[in-house]
């Protein structure tokens, strides 16, 4: 995926209001959109070792996207953010529900480690054919480009909704 990541993390924020509310830490919530953002994008953060690389390795076969190292990141860090900072819990788990979209979305249309370190098996939907000179606009002219642009549109939705919403609390 190449433009939709943080869409997609937008998008998840109001279920983490939902669950900082029914958790009653409605305190934690301002930090729920920074989690679910941050955590939509982060895995790419990789890109920076692929361009020092020269493009040598593929980022995704980076730690960075390795699904099992974030679901064992998870199974360690929520409990602990449960028991010693509970305010923050909410955030927390929006935030690894975000990497975990960030990793589905990327098994759509590239090849993804989901067993990594156990098996090297890669895992994808579908595949982009290099049509182009430009990988970006083999990408862009691909049909999964339009999930993107739907997930966008979506984002584009729940920020127009949310933004009456405020509106009409501020005002009465």
């Amino acid at each position: 995926m190449l433009v939709a990541h943080l869409p997609a993390g937008y998008i998840l924020v109001p279920a983490g209001y939902i669950l900082a509310s029914a958790a009653r830490r409605r305190s934690a919530a301002p930090g729920i959109m920074a989690a679910a953002l941050v955590g939509s994008v982060l895995p790419d953060f990789d890109m920076i070792f692929f361009v020092l690389t020269g493009g040598k390795v593929h980022h995704h076969d980076y730690i960075s996207h390795w699904p099992l190292f974030w679901l064992a990141l998870a199974v360690v860090a929520l409990p602990a953010v449960g028991r010693l900072a509970p305010r923050w819990f909410s955030a927390a788990a929006v935030f690894f529900a975000a990497v975990m979209l960030h990793m589905l979305m990327d098994t759509v249309a590239a090849p993804m480690l989901w067993l990594a370190p156990f098996d090297w098996s890669r895992f994808e939907l579908t595949t982009v054919p290099a049509t182009y000179s430009n990988w970006v606009v083999s990408f862009m002219l691909h049909w999964t480009f339009g999930l993107e642009l739907l997930i966008c549109a979506t984002a584009l939705i729940v920020a127009q909704r949310r933004n009456r919403r405020v509106r009409s609390a501020q005002r009465g």
